[in-house]
């Protein structure tokens, strides 16, 4: 009578008892296991599968928590529907929205031929990288440079926003 065989490989070290001599040897992964019956190619299968996929974790939630988002969704689109009846040039608006999405299409289009160009990418990164420094010793380092940053952009929102 042929003895059941069951191999277990892991890390390297392989641990086995006897075996039906008719059996093939098992595939040897860096985690897999085969026990018994079937070739060591379905048997380690099943286990690297098994732990390929991560556990998947679930989590309930209450009605109160759905209404409540749904309920921030509504207060946010009637908080715009509010602002765009207010907007007395429309116009302006949807010219300026337009307007912005066709400047950032061309500006895609424009970075794009400036990656394909060769080696212009790796010098518009260090061109990036020496402004970032800069921009963190002259504005980000020391704390009166700090200050001299936020009244600056307060300064252009004044600009921009106007008068109070």
């Amino acid at each position: 009578m042929a003895s059941m065989a069951c191999t277990a490989a892991i890390g390297g070290l392989r641990l086995s008892t006897p075996r039906a001599p008719l059996l093939p040897p098992p595939q040897i992964r860096s985690v897999s296991s085969s026990c018994g019956s079937g070739t060591g190619l379905f048997a380690s299968t099943r286990l690297s599968n098994a732990t390929r996929f991560p556990s998947i974790q679930l989590r309930a939630t209450s009605s109160s928590e759905d209404t409540s988002s749904s309920v921030q969704g509504d207060d946010i689109l009637a908080d715009l529907k509010q602002k765009w009846d207010a907007l007395d040039n429309k116009s302006t608006v949807l010219l300026y929205g337009g307007g912005a999405i066709v400047a950032i299409w061309v500006s895609s289009i424009v970075v794009s031929a400036i990656n394909s160009v060769p080696l212009l990418p790796k010098i518009m990164e260090l061109v990036g990288l020496g402004y970032s420094g800069w921009f963190v010793y002259r504005y980000l380092l020391f704390k009166e440079s700090r200050k001299e940053l936020v009244s600056d952009i307060e300064a252009l929102k004044q600009k921009i926003t106007g008068p109070e």
